[in-house]
């Protein structure tokens, strides 16, 4: 015991991300862990080590689980880097994994700045057409905009997809009017009447056509189309309110996040007002409490808080709060033909920023079985095994004649929390054999699959006129530099 309490450990940034989530300064955190603000300055400058006492303390002064600590960043912002580094831009660079696992570990800003800068690069390469066309017009006011998705996505994934003044404002909206699941749609129309001026209307489809939700500013009213079932509609509702009575909360997120273009920065309100909208139809505290309880049964899940499967597994990815974590789950939403168009992740999964994702990974296998739920053990590359389950979900229904919306929601943890889940009951998770899948073609080098798209980047691609393989593409075991 005394030699575990001697352990020192340098774990300067990832001790400085607990204290920010935490809402704390150097001060007050010192404050509360009886040691100077200038010790706290100099571990997570990585210039003092952290005992495992002074870990004890922390973690019984703030109630917080020393997993926090743990490498789950670490290995994400790995990910990244290998993918970015995989590029051919890179190929004469000898760069060891040890030094992109160091940049990881020690510097998270530089990582995030690398990821702009890469994506960046990216968005500029494929937009040389445009810009070309542009000059060639002598449009030199024309403005061409790095991809203001992926910039989106970067800052909830710098926030680790959970905003806590958020998740506060919308518990308290919900201890206000303090109402059921069932009766929440009802309530929110109310307040947005009472408190707003904004009355709500169900429309006919023939009049709101291809909209869902309309705000007309001019007449106070919310029109909402006939064809957004329950939950769609209280989520609306909340969508409406969070505008009305959160845009100090927005603009203080949005100012956080530096100079945003214009198109960007709607987006990122647009994606904070749904982030409150869903914190209000399943508040932090009760949400989670009812996971826990349930082993995460998303069914009875959206049945105890009126929601859809999707909103359920968008909603247990944002469970970070410090001292009511819930499993860091992962999830994405992709289409039959493959596009991804929702990704989040609060654990360590390596989605791939620049392409699609493996055909082997059941989830594109759910349009085939769209009333069942899919499990499946998977293996990356690095031996890293995770847990996912799949299932195919349909948006609001289509007038007949057009087409029906369909997309598959892959939910998944690494395999270490899998037996928290109801889903993996029974099983032997240790036993089980994984799945081999990759982040994605270009980067994954497995040989031999048949599902292969094209080769890895990393590999020089071999032609043989007289042979053909199992896959569609042969590529040297040397990496290329």
């Amino acid at each position: 015991m005394a030699g575990d309490s001697a352990k020192k450990l340098f774990v300067g940034p990832r001790f400085r991300r607990i204290r920010q989530q935490l809402g704390l300064s150097q001060t007050q955190i010192a404050e509360g862990l009886g040691i100077s603000p200038s010790y706290i300055n100099l571990i997570e400058r990585n210039q003092r080590p952290v005992t495992a006492q002074l870990l004890m303390r922390l973690a019984q002064t703030y109630d917080l689980d020393l997993r926090d600590l743990a490498t789950a960043d670490e290995d994400r912002f790995f990910a990244e880097l290998n993918e970015i580094f995989s590029d051919p831009l890179f190929r004469q660079i000898d760069l060891p994994k040890q030094e992109l696992r160091d940049l990881a570990e020690l510097c998270p800003g530089v990582t995030h700045a690398l990821q702009r800068l890469y994506a960046a690069y990216a968005e500029a390469r494929r937009g040389e057409t445009l810009v070309a066309a542009q000059f060639a017009d002598r449009n030199e006011g024309g403005h061409y905009e790095a991809n203001p998705i992926e910039r989106v996505r970067d800052l909830i994934e710098a926030n680790r997809n959970y905003f806590p003044e958020l998740e506060q404002a919308a518990e308290a909206l919900r201890d206000e009017i303090n109402v059921t699941a069932q009766d929440l749609h009802s309530a929110l129309a109310t307040r947005l009447r009472e408190r707003h001026s904004v009355v709500t209307r169900i429309m006919p489809v023939d009049v709101m056509r291809e909209t869902l939700r309309r705000f007309d500013r001019h007449r106070r009213q919310l029109l909402i189309s006939e064809l957004v079932d329950g939950p769609g509609r209280a989520f609306q509702l909340a969508f409406q309110i969070g505008l009305s009575e959160c845009s100090s909360h927005f603009e203080a997120i949005v100012g956080r996040a530096g100079p945003l273009d214009d198109t960007p920065r709607r987006l990122y309100r647009i994606t904070l007002a749904n982030y409150f909208a869903a914190a209000v139809l399943m508040p932090y505290a009760a949400f989670h409490g009812a996971a826990e309880a349930l082993s995460y049964d998303l069914q009875v899940l959206g049945q105890r808080f009126n929601v859809g499967f999707e909103q359920v597994c968008h909603r247990l990815t944002t469970l970070q709060r410090p001292t009511a974590r819930g499993v860091p789950f992962f999830m994405l939403r992709v289409d039959n033909a493959g596009n991804v168009s929702k990704r989040f992740s609060s654990g360590t999964f390596p989605f791939s920023k620049f392409g699609g994702t493996c055909p082997l990974w059941n989830v594109h296998s759910t349009f085939d079985t769209p009333d069942r739920l899919l499990k499946q053990v998977i293996e990356l590359p690095d031996a890293s095994r995770y847990f996912s389950i799949a299932q195919m979900v349909r948006r609001p229904p289509a007038p007949h004649g057009q087409p029906q919306p369909r997309f598959a929601i892959g939910l998944g943890c690494e395999i270490r929390h899998a037996s928290k889940l109801v889903y993996a009951s029974g099983m032997d998770l240790e036993k089980t054999e994984g799945t081999p899948i990759g982040v994605n073609c270009r980067l994954c080098e497995r040989e031999n699959c048949s599902q292969r798209a094209e080769p890895p980047i990393t590999r020089t691609l071999i032609l043989d006129e007289n042979t053909r393989r199992v896959s569609s593409f042969a590529f040297s075991n040397a990496r290329e530099l």
